[in-house]
């Protein structure tokens, strides 16, 4: 993983968004992405697709569903990066909301075929 090619990734808060709710998370499902942002799906599948493509983020499909984690080969200085960027992003508002969206949805057990 180039330096560069991390940073412009990271580059947009959407993205960023999308990483911080990862670190901590094994893999989440589209759906979840979207109702976690509250942003449309083809906005969520394309900055998904720039990070996939980046070599940030990893992909598997289980029927129509796409499920996204961090890459397995992500240098431990990328993830050491993006753990810090978690921890900042703490205190800010919309990184705040992203999380309890994502927990309130997890609570309400909300599965990817209730989303379509």
């Amino acid at each position: 993983m180039q330096t560069e090619t991390f940073t412009k990734a990271l580059a947009d808060q959407t993205r960023l968004r999308l990483l911080v709710l990862l670190v901590d998370t094994p893999e989440l499902c589209v759906c979840e992405f979207i109702q976690a942002l509250k942003l449309s799906q083809p906005k969520v599948s394309r900055h998904l697709a720039i990070l996939r493509t980046a070599g940030i983020l990893q992909d598997r499909r289980a029927g129509q569903w796409i499920y996204y984690r961090l890459h397995q080969q992500l240098p431990d200085w990328c993830k050491t990066a993006l753990q810090a960027l978690r921890d900042g992003s703490q205190s800010e508002a919309v990184f705040q909301l992203d999380q309890e969206r994502l927990a309130s949805a997890e609570r309400l057990n909300t599965s990817c075929n209730n989303i379509a």
